[in-house]
């Protein structure tokens, strides 16, 4: 396990120091691919998007003015961003994630983003520095399926969200078996497909954790989409030059979009995994499941 994280940790701060943005149109064709407008991208600094994320939970999250969002694995801070604007500047919006890196580009951001109402911590997701009951909403994008031990992620989620809390989440599962090149690749560990867990198990999982009404829906994006980093910024390209992509192939090895989009060139991800998304919601305390679920079905909430 401690393995895992910190080849993840790594892998991640490589990207965070590398010059990925939405100034590059392949990293934008990819958050455009999984659900983010053009408008979106441009409300928010370039920056904060590295071609990282597996959908748009601020789509679907149904935030109001004045509530509380967590981004579990927030990274540079694109989410962040974008639900500090919908929470406006009565609520806050806070980002979690373990990678030094990432933290610095987050908080750079902000700063240059000049952004009152969120804050970032430095933590693992199964060890959350939040009180009890202290959120409204728990976001994620392509995060949950990087941590190893996913029951106690759900738990750790379910403890922070008040009563009638909800999550929406954006992340890779499994529809089938992955090729075992892909099941025994790092790369395509830290790049969220061989941590995935199958959609029965993570309803299952979400569900012992205490979440109701819990729907997971596969969103029909292409997961091949990833591989349009690598054509933007793979081969001499000022975006890729920190991590050495115009080394020989042995140097190569090492960067997380070069490894990735090799897979994806022998391998058609979309066969046995899938971006989804995920609802769910803790019950409020002394009400039915008719209520909580009339109120806050995916689709219902404003």
């Amino acid at each position: 396990m401690a393995q895992i994280l910190d080849s993840v940790r790594s892998k991640y701060g490589a990207v965070a120091q590398s010059k990925l943005s939405s100034n590059d149109a392949g990293v934008k064709a990819v958050a455009e691919a999984f659900g983010y407008s053009a408008e979106e991208l441009t409300s928010i600094p370039a920056e904060a998007n590295m071609g990282l994320s597996c959908g748009n939970p601020t789509a679907t999250a149904h935030l109001r003015a004045g509530e509380v969002v967590v981004d579990l694995g927030s990274g540079g801070g694109l989410d962040v961003f974008l639900a500090a604007k919908m929470v406006g500047p009565e609520g806050r919006a806070i980002g979690i994630d373990m990678t030094p890196a990432m933290m610095e580009r987050a908080r750079a951001n902000a700063a240059s983003g000049g952004y009152t109402n969120v804050e970032f911590y430095q933590s693992t997701i199964d060890k959350i520095p939040l009180p009890d009951a202290s959120v409204d909403c728990v976001i994620s994008n392509c995060v949950l399926n990087l941590a190893p031990d996913k029951p106690v992620v759900f738990r750790e989620i379910a403890r922070i969200l008040k009563p009638g809390g909800r999550l929406a989440v954006s992340d890779i599962a499994l529809k089938g078996e992955l090729p075992e090149a892909v099941a025994q690749s790092m790369a395509a560990y830290v790049g969220c497909i061989a941590g995935a867990i199958r959609i029965d198990d993570y309803r299952t999982g979400l569900l012992a954790a205490g979440f109701e009404h819990v729907e997971i829906v596969d969103s029909g994006s292409n997961l091949n989409a990833y591989a349009k980093v690598e054509n933007q910024s793979g081969c001499c390209s000022p975006a890729m030059a920190e991590e050495s992509c115009c080394s020989p192939i042995s140097d190569r090895d090492t960067t997380l979009h070069t490894e990735l989009s090799d897979l994806l060139s022998k391998y058609d991800l979309n066969a046995a995994a899938a971006s989804v998304k995920v609802y769910a919601i803790k019950p409020m305390a002394g009400a039915t499941s008719k209520t909580v679920a009339s109120c806050c079905a995916p689709g219902c909430c404003s």
